[in-house]
């Protein structure tokens, strides 16, 4: 008797979305599944060729995915919270299963999607951090995050990223448009970071990694600070390494650049010149905005293979974009690239927002895999939800990456090895509609269609 593969197939212009599909069957010789010419194109496996291990996926808690939840009734919110972070079925679901996310990203002190601007530290000058409190984080971020861990449990790793000191920390007294943080004020920030992560745990809520700074190369809007590659050392070096040793929070790790792939190579290529702060360092984090330059994830591991790659920002931007199969596309895409550039994790912006693409304190509206109506409380789930299940549910935390090819660019895919020994491969087909065989090496394959822009992953049982 033959295994069975289990299919689960999205597709543009069927309605499908995570679709479970006949499961085919996986025979011991590929010449037992018909002749070559029966089938377009052959996707290559081997599941005895390693690569890195996954730590899991999810998106960013935000003052403003919060607000836009609480728009929807409570018994929609605990599902729609299920279907992020819980791993069973479920019944009665906006889908089939939980998404099963395991690593999300928290804002602290305001960001644009926020309600406003704020910090945890208002008093000028109060460089010991006598007077602060996350009292602003109790009314929306806490309380959505502990939901999550109520269905997560202690999985449920959080890395915090600032979008802003305190405007008196900075060199335009603001919190918006830019500006740098002041000489005198660097240890004062550093110790800002520790209580932070020292209050959010006396809440029950461990912090497991920080960035330095959200998108030091930008000057938007709203919450930003720039910040040069030799800044960004420095203060790694100087200021918040001793300072997160002396608090006895050395186990923190320390996550560089947070901003776009494209020039992510150069900004490495600063921290880890220095022996101290390339031992110190976890890795580095990337977005996705401005350009795919695909190949600098890579160059960024092959360059310095010991450290770590994680994408810790992508949405949609430019207004709410309700079923749009292009931005589907577009995180599938960027999944699959990354994650076989030596990525170990992925992370969505918002978990979720109002119908606007919002709220946004300065109008910076996006879209994001669910949607709130404010006024009705309807909930629209949009195909990037399916898009990021697609691996999300079938990717374990401690899979590893396991090889893949395809013969064709318009056809991408991964594979990874589960720790329960199954395999699971994900394939993008932005072309016509194909045929199919997956060969896992010489052992084993099995069959199936692919429709005209449609998103797939195959789950092979354990051998």
């Amino acid at each position: 008797m033959p295994a069975f593969a289990s299919i689960v197939r999205s597709a543009l212009g069927s309605g499908e979305r995570l679709a479970p599909q006949p499961p085919v069957p996986v025979l011991p010789a590929a010449k037992e599944l018909g002749e070559a010419g029966d089938h377009d194109t052959i996707v290559f496996a081997d599941p005895a060729i390693v690569f890195q291990e996954i730590m899991g996926f999810g998106a960013a808690f935000t003052e403003a995915a919060a607000f836009a939840l609480s728009k929807a009734t409570p018994a929609r919110q605990d599902e729609i919270l299920r279907g992020f972070f819980s791993s069973d079925p479920l019944e009665g679901s906006i889908e089939a299963a939980g998404h099963g996310y395991r690593l999300c990203r928290v804002h602290m002190g305001s960001c644009d999607f926020a309600l406003g601007n704020w910090t945890h530290a208002e008093k000028p000058r109060d460089y010991a951090m006598a007077s602060f409190s996350i009292e602003c984080d109790r009314r929306w971020l806490l309380p959505l995050v502990k939901r999550a861990r109520a269905i997560a449990g202690d999985g449920l790793r959080l890395f915090a990223s600032p979008w802003s000191p305190p405007a008196w920390m900075k060199t335009n007294g603001m919190m918006n448009r830019g500006g740098k943080l002041l000489p005198e004020c660097r240890a004062a920030w550093a110790l800002y970071f520790v209580r932070f992560i020292e209050a959010w745990a006396a809440e029950g809520v461990p912090i497991w990694g920080v960035t330095i700074q959200n998108e030091p190369e930008a000057t938007q809007s709203w919450d930003s600070c720039i910040f040069t590659a030799e800044e960004e050392r420095d203060f790694i070096r100087d200021h918040l390494a001793p300072a997160l040793d002396r608090a006895g929070l050395s186990h923190i790790e320390i996550i560089g650049w947070d901003h776009n792939r494209d020039v992510m190579v150069h900004r490495a290529a600063v921290y880890y010149a220095d022996a101290a702060v390339r031992k110190r360092m976890w890795g580095v984090g990337f977005h996705w905005y401005v350009t795919d330059t695909f190949d600098n994830v890579r160059l960024t591991h092959d360059a310095w293979p010991e450290k770590h790659l994680l994408f810790t920002e992508g949405c949609q931007e430019g207004g709410p974009h309700p079923g749009s199969w292009d931005t589907a596309e577009r995180y599938a895409r960027s999944m699959i690239n990354d994650l076989n550039r030596w990525t170990v994790g992925w992370v969505d912006w918002n978990l979720c927002l109002d119908a606007s693409g919002g709220p946004n304190h300065v109008g910076n509206l996006c879209s994001a895999p669910v949607m709130i109506d404010a006024a009705s409380g309807a909930v629209t789930v949009n195909p990037s939800w399916s898009a990021i299940g697609h691996f999300s549910r079938y990717v374990k935390p401690g899979a590893r990456r396991v090889l893949c090819a395809s013969p064709r660019d318009d056809l991408e895919t991964a594979a990874f090895s589960n720790p329960d020994g199954s395999v699971a491969v994900v394939v993008l087909n932005r072309g016509g509609a194909r045929k199919i065989r997956l060969q896992l090496a010489a052992a084993a394959a099995c069959a199936f269609t692919a429709p005209a822009r449609s998103l797939l992953t195959v789950v092979l049982p354990p051998r």
